[in-house]
């Protein structure tokens, strides 16, 4: 068991508990640890999560950033190493509909409309099950959104 990957886990659970403060501390002091020698899975599941207790739209932006660059560097023989499942592939549907959330939120519509079709693009990489209805949903809605406003 990676410790690094379970201690970013029970950051999570915090997050998912509503407990948004103690999570970002928690993935503050992870960050802190990993950042002397970062690990690309490590980097991607650490900024994916911890864009999300972000109260500030921009930092959630450099943190959905920081995700997406290191899965640019991140293989899927390193992803399956912690779940044989894995495919590198399978995480930029929800990075780049995170993205295209977050530039949405800062005004910025043609990056989120840039963000928003690279996860259309992708996402037939996930499967016809909870997680992959989901983020189609998630993508759906938000263009539907961009759509209305335009």
């Amino acid at each position: 068991m990676d410790p690094v990957m379970t201690q970013i886990a029970q950051a999570q659970e915090l997050a998912s508990s509503g407990d948004r403060a103690g999570a970002r501390s928690a993935f503050e002091k992870v960050w802190e640890e990993i950042s002397v020698a970062p690990d690309a899975l490590h980097v991607v599941s650490l900024a994916h999560y911890m864009a999300d207790v972000q109260d500030d739209p921009a930092q959630e932006l450099c943190w959905d950033l920081r995700a997406l660059d290191a899965a640019d560097s991140l293989t899927d023989a390193r992803a399956q190493e912690h779940h044989a499942s894995l495919q590198v592939a399978g995480f930029y549907p929800s990075l780049h509909l995170n993205l295209a959330a977050d530039y949405r939120k800062l005004g910025r519509d043609t990056e989120a409309v840039e963000h928003l079709t690279k996860a259309e693009a992708s996402v037939g990489t996930l499967a016809d099950d909870g997680y992959g209805r989901m983020i189609r949903g998630a993508i759906e809605r938000l263009r539907a959104e961009l759509i209305r406003d335009h």
